[in-house]
């Protein structure tokens, strides 16, 4: 935070001009002052206090100019050494009190400020976290990131030196035009006369950097683009891949040949800018000494009165220019808490409910019924029209069918991923919008054809599934997804860093890796989406001899593209355009020469089914 009588040059910050951008969210979606208001309310007292000790510190501050006066006229001319003690002495309290105020008020400022801060992100990552997964299917991930950190970051200024920059450039130039008027009218006026123009001009220039720091700070952000894009893992792979390295490489050099002319232009108008300040600096002073040298305007003036005076005309310049920069912030401030709040109004499509049924994990049966169950991605077209489905406690269930035919949709469902816009999902004859969300993941465990391992080690990976798991358990769960092998022989064993997204390991071994971390949760329903797709035939085999030991007397939804994994299932679910259409076990469907035989026999030879 910026201390109310920070140093920042005799001019303050440059002001601001109001981004297009920032007037058109506000426009989009106003933010009312009372739920502003609503933020600090808790803060109410030590807001008071902030305020309070502001005014004091901008009153005392005045205090300055006068006993510069009484040093210079009463008591150096008279060599009145107690005078001078004591007006020096109140000089030095001055200063003092001030600064130990000045301490207080950035410490209870930030302090207020980090917490509103940090009600607001919290408030926003769990309201997030709480949405369905289409919001982040519809939803870039920067944008998500962009609001959580950037838009939260960007009010801590606001905040923390807006606000009170507000009470205290405003009560600093109050009491120095009191202070002036005090000293000398006529010297007032003719400030008055001159300082306008000097507001102009410098405000004129200040303009002029700031959009061209805007400029620079654009490009500034497509340079750092260009370098997630070709220097992250992902991304250097895709470039080589492709043999775009010497296209990317040009396009970097172009940004960094902008950015040398944008500086260069920067500095110069920085170089102006100073320069155009220092000549109103010093013709200011200039034509108040030439008043005070006319006997029609002195009035009788005092060397020490002019000295006080000058100073008290040379610091009102900075809460002046702190107050014309107000309006910018307030809308740059009001724009970010317009895009925050936007998050925080989202609706909750899978809700937690009110009074959740109990749930006991050790006594789930894992008996799954899809009761005339239809969903929607889109509120138009059905991606799951009409399901009615048993799976009986211990059973095992298949679904199969074309790309888009809701497979996925459909198992999601099972853990909640998204609510039915009619029907419901039961779990031991309890409707899942009434299961406590902690509970159910704690019942279904899920595997899913993308897998994700976070930038940490194995054993914090696996630790995310079950955080008090000992290491036997951790390597008897590594052992059952066949993966143990691998793990044992790297150099640091489980604590060795996956990398980012599980980049240190093929797809097969993450897909393992993330098999092994559902095994410890150790779940009554496991919900298998496509989770041998990265493995080869043979190690897909050992996997599944695993998976089988692993499934029996648990209830097992399956989703797969080969004709091994589904084969003995006890029952098959065929999908087309979201509705089941056939239904039975392998020999019955196969014998029966609808659907699921075409399948079957289209891709025999490789053993495969479509989906």
């Amino acid at each position: 935070m910026n201390d109310v009588h920070s140093p920042g040059g005799r001019g303050g910050r440059p002001p601001e001009r109001v981004d297009p951008r920032d007037r058109d969210q506000l426009a989009e979606s106003p933010v009312s002052l009372g739920r502003v208001a609503a933020l600090f309310a808790p803060h109410r007292t030590p807001i008071a206090v902030v305020t309070a000790i502001i005014v004091v510190i901008s009153v005392i501050s005045v205090a300055q100019p006068f006993l510069l006066r009484i040093v210079i006229d009463d008591a150096l001319p008279h060599q009145d050494v107690g005078l001078l003690v004591k007006a020096v002495g109140g000089m030095l309290a001055v200063t003092v009190v001030a600064q130990l105020l000045g301490v207080v008020q950035t410490w209870m400022t930030t302090s207020v400020g980090q917490r509103v801060l940090h009600g607001l992100r919290t408030d926003v990552f769990r309201h997030l976290q709480r949405q369905a997964m289409a919001f982040f299917t519809r939803t870039r991930g920067g944008e998500i990131q962009s609001r959580l950190t950037h838009d939260i970051s960007g009010l801590q200024s606001v905040i923390t030196t807006t606000a009170t920059s507000i009470a205290s450039n405003l009560t600093t130039a109050v009491a120095t035009v009191i202070a002036m008027v005090a000293l000398s009218p006529r010297l007032s006026l003719l400030s008055l006369i001159v300082l306008p123009p000097a507001f102009w001009t410098t405000r004129r220039v200040a303009l002029l950097r700031r959009d061209i720091t805007t400029a620079r700070q654009r490009r500034l952000a497509d340079l750092h683009s260009q370098v997630e894009e070709g220097l992250t893992v992902s991304g250097a792979m895709l470039i080589k891949t492709l043999g775009a390295s010497e296209r990317t490489a040009d396009r970097f050099t172009g940004t960094s040949r902008d950015l040398v002319d944008l500086e260069l232009r920067s500095q110069l108008a920085g170089r102006y800018q100073m320069a155009t300040m220092q000549i109103v600096f010093a013709a200011i002073p200039a034509l108040l000494y030439l008043a005070a040298g006319f006997p029609a305007t002195s009035g009788g003036m005092t060397i020490g009165t002019l000295i006080a005076f000058t100073t008290l005309q040379a610091a009102i310049f900075r809460p002046v220019m702190g107050l014309l920069n107000v309006g910018a912030q307030w809308v740059t401030s009001m724009a970010l808490l317009s895009r925050i709040f936007g998050y925080l109004d989202l609706p909750v499509d899978v809700a937690p409910p009110t009074r959740p049924v109990a749930l006991q994990p050790s006594a789930v049966r894992g008996e799954v019924r899809f009761e005339e169950v239809s969903f929607t991605h889109d509120g138009e077209t059905y991606a799951v029209d009409d399901v009615t489905l048993h799976v009986p406690a211990g059973s095992t269930l298949a679904l199969v069918g074309e790309t888009g035919s809701g497979k996925s949709t459909l198992a999601g469902l099972v853990s909640r991923l998204a609510d039915p816009v009619r029907g419901r999902v039961t779990m031991d004859g309890v409707d899942l919008r009434d299961v406590d969300p902690e509970d159910l993941a704690r019942v279904v465990g899920v595997v899913t054809q993308e897998t994700y391992l976070v930038h940490a080690s194995i054993r914090e990976n696996l630790l995310l599934a079950a955080p008090d798991a000992t290491d036997d358990e951790l390597w008897r769960a590594l052992e059952t997804a066949q993966v143990a092998p691998l793990v044992a022989a790297l150099p640091r064993g489980l604590d060795t860093v996956v990398g980012a997204r599980g980049h240190r390991f093929s797809g097969g071994e993450k897909q393992r890796l993330a098999i092994a971390r559902t095994l410890l949760r150790n779940p009554r329903v496991l919900v298998l989406d496509e989770a041998t797709s990265a493995l080869d035939n043979e190690t897909e085999r050992e996997l599944q001899a695993a998976l089988d030991r692993l499934m029996a007397g648990r209830t097992t939804i399956t989703i797969a593209h080969r004709l091994s994994t589904i084969r003995d299932t006890e029952q098959i679910a065929v999908l087309d355009r979201g509705r089941v259409v056939e239904l039975g076990d392998h020999d019955t469907l196969l014998a029966s020469g609808g659907r699921y035989s075409r399948l079957v026999r289209s891709r025999s030879e490789a053993g495969v089914l479509v989906g």
